[in-house]
């Protein structure tokens, strides 16, 4: 995997219609289903003293009023992803993943 408007894209094409936010800004008005992602940590492998490595690790929540939502199906189906919980807020229901994103 590459950069992180490769994996915008990615997310793009798991959800219509295409909501999906990277860090956004508490001014802009969310449009439900959508994703939010931001970038959450990013681990390092080292031989040695030499970095070998590097992943980048997004937070990535899908807002559905939908239960049931198959797109939480899709997103589980992305390489390096990993359920992390989920909660209900304002009667959304918020399923937060970890993925991890190789550049």
């Amino acid at each position: 995997m590459g950069d992180r408007l490769e994996l915008h894209q990615i997310l793009l094409d798991l959800i219509t219609p295409h909501n999906v936010y990277f860090q956004p800004p508490s001014s802009i008005r969310l449009t439900y289903p959508c994703i939010i992602y931001e970038l959450d940590d990013i681990n390092v492998r080292y031989a040695g003293s030499v970095k070998y490595a590097k992943h980048k690790a997004y937070s990535v929540t899908l807002i559905d009023s939908n239960p049931d939502s198959e797109i939480v199906d899709k997103i589980m189906g992305l390489n390096y992803c990993e359920f992390d919980r989920h909660f209900i807020s304002d009667n959304l229901n918020h399923y937060v993943f970890t993925l991890f994103y190789k550049n």
